[in-house]
């Protein structure tokens, strides 16, 4: 039986309110139809046109959508990218300008960064080449930049090896007049050794430095021109210095230690249970997302810790715990470790371990932290969240804890793959403090972390549109698989207020929620006095709260306007409409009757001239 009911769609546990009053709150959704099929991966929003730019990995198009009322995300039409090469790996807007990465016919041909209008039929600009599988991509603050991670995958048979690289794009003359450059990385082959004994993961068949990084994300940091690249599978950092269009350094991000108390984490997907435990392994940080940003003059960076392995027909690293032959000096309780409801289980590397090359495996390592973590600008460990995913997770979805992604009823299958799999990050700055959304790819959901002091982040809550008793296939299970994540600010947002949207690629959907001020719930709320109206629209209060079957929900206009307020649930879709016509300046008052809704949680959501605000209903049967 589930402590927590399935009615339960939306999670919202608020800790340390003392440190921030931001909340995550969904209010709309678009739904593509395709499920499982990367449908919506990437999405950048365009605050000149308020239209949002979809990477849609079935078509391999980018989908332009409509978010001028993000309540309700429209589409519009898609951009075919065909006749640059194989589909869009990731897209970002800026000036007015739409850049795509598109990768060639055959991946480990060069690819190409093509540009768009972001208005009107998003007629093409120019295009140049990048390297070999271009995968992501971001423009600079300024917009006069665009850089490029080109991961240089190698074929399946693990013959044809190109190098990864890092392609600066400079638009300072105009879009029309782009000048790419290629950033490789064979100056450090001679290192080979070095970088090896450092930490770095340089172990394809008989690649050299050059061909075994492969960039999959990269920030850049304006104020020193400074780009930070993250290689998945090498569990590295690559520092270009972009004026000299030069690669500095390589760095190691190290690993981390499961065997400590509050670093543990669930190995197992055959024990039946959930078993958040410390064990020796090391974790590889693996990082897939990046964010940056900088507080009291310092650059930070944010990583999504999922972990990533290599698995080709040609070559793979891929084993599990008991498939190794463990050291039995290391590990002198190797067969209790190797048990199935142990180690066993638990996915691990057979390139790294072997310390004194004498065959058997001195140290286990796991690919990814199950975290997020802050790192300096020179690649110091500044924080790492340890088990706090999953801890929180048990606590709140104990019977859907580490499901996977496609299919509901997968409890604790993922507890022997990378966990709950952090994916995707983006941070915001609001009101003077920074936040973190990190999204979790398997299990779903979404962590916000305030996180203005990067040595001490404070959990704030765990939000899922995911619905655990719904059906996967027939997109009934709510937001599945979320990859990207993009903040629009508020001064940016057509509400006004600072927006998160989800790229979900397994529900094909993309979820918007409002980054914004905690709605703080009324003790005793009392009608003002006429003559005291508000400076702007606002949902006053919702009493009582939790209730059973009936409430009233109070909203005051600072003049004459017209309102829509109505009931959604968590997903943004709608339930009820309470008022959708103009009413006159003052407070005003409701009443839902909810009999014939399923206990759970709702939102009440007043859309104004003014702004969108949302207030969270529990209903309680």
């Amino acid at each position: 039986m589930r402590p927590i009911a399935n009615v339960f769609l939306a999670v919202l546990l608020i800790v340390g309110i003392a440190h921030a009053e931001v909340t995550l709150t969904p209010i709309g959704v678009y739904e593509t139809g395709i499920f499982d099929e990367g449908a919506t991966e990437i999405t950048a929003f365009d605050p000149m046109t308020d239209r949002a730019f979809s990477v849609n990995g079935d078509t391999g198009a980018i989908d332009v959508l409509d978010l001028a009322d993000p309540t309700n995300p429209t589409y519009l039409f898609s951009i075919d990218v065909t006749p640059w090469g194989d589909g869009a790996n990731s897209v970002d807007v800026a000036g007015g300008i739409v850049a795509a990465a598109v990768e060639a016919d055959v991946a480990q041909d060069p690819g190409r960064v093509v540009f768009f209008e972001s208005g009107g039929t998003c007629d093409h600009l120019n295009d140049v080449a990048a390297g070999a599988l271009p995968d992501m991509l971001t423009f600079s603050d300024d917009g006069l930049l665009v850089l490029v991670a080109c991961e240089g995958e190698p074929d399946d048979d693990y013959v044809v090896d190109p190098e990864g690289s890092v392609t600066i794009v400079d638009l300072s003359g105009g879009v029309a007049a782009a000048v790419a450059t290629e950033v490789g990385f064979a100056g450090f082959n001679d290192e080979i050794d070095a970088l090896r004994a450092e930490g770095v993961r340089i172990y394809g068949p008989g690649a050299t430095v050059a061909q075994d990084l492969e960039p999959e994300y990269v920030n850049y940091d304006d104020a020193t021109g400074t780009a930070y690249v993250s290689c998945q599978e090498n569990n590295a950092l690559v520092v270009v210095d972009v004026a000299t269009a030069t690669a500095i350094d390589v760095v190691a991000l190290g690993f981390k230690d499961h065997g400590m108390a509050g670093y543990g984490l669930d190995a197992s997907d055959r024990d039946d249970m959930i078993n958040i435990t410390t064990w020796p392994v090391l974790g590889m940080y693996q990082p897939d997302a990046v964010a940056d940003y900088t507080v009291g003059g310092e650059f930070y960076l944010v990583t999504a810790n999922e972990g990533d392995s290599r698995d080709y027909d040609g070559y793979s690293e891929e084993e599990r715990v008991e498939d190794l032959t463990l050291d039995p000096t290391a590990f002198p309780d190797a067969a209790t470790l190797q048990l199935e409801e142990n180690l066993g289980r638990l996915g691990t590397t057979s390139a790294n371990g072997d310390t004194d090359g004498d065959g058997d495996f001195d140290v286990i390592y796991s690919n990814g932290a199950r975290s997020f973590s802050i790192w300096d600008a020179a690649g110091n460990l500044v924080f790492d969240s340890g088990d706090q995913f999953e801890q929180i997770t048990a606590d709140l979805i104990p019977g859907d804890f580490n499901s996977n992604n496609d299919e509901n009823g997968s409890f604790d299958s993922r507890s022997d793959a990378k966990g709950p799999e952090p994916e995707g990050v983006a941070v915001a700055e609001i009101d003077g403090l920074w936040y973190a959304i990190i999204g979790m790819e398997r299990v779903g959901g979404l962590f916000l972390y305030e996180i203005t002091d990067p040595a001490a982040p404070v959990f704030l809550e765990y939000v899922t549109t995911r619905d655990f008793s719904g059906d996967a296939e027939q997109g009934t299970a709510g937001g599945l698989g979320p990859e990207g994540i993009e903040i629009v600010p508020a001064e940016d947002s057509p509400v006004g207020q600072a927006l998160a949207i989800v790229s979900n690629e397994v529900s094909g959907s993309i979820d918007v929620f409002l980054l914004d001020e905690l709605s703080v719930p009324v003790e005793d709320p009392t009608r003002p006095e006429e003559a005291e109206l508000p400076m702007n629209s606002r949902l006053v209060s919702v009493y009582p709260n939790p209730f059973n079957p009936i409430t009233n929900i109070e909203f005051a206009v600072p003049r004459d306007m017209r309102v829509q307020l109505e009931v959604v649930d968590v997903r943004g879709r709608h339930v009820e409409t309470l008022v959708a016509e103009a009413v006159i300046a003052g407070q005003h008052s409701v009443t839902w009757t909810a009999e014939n809704q399923p206990s759970g949680v709702y939102f009440a959501r007043l859309v104004t001239e003014d702004r969108v605000q949302v207030r969270r209903l529990t209903l309680v049967k």
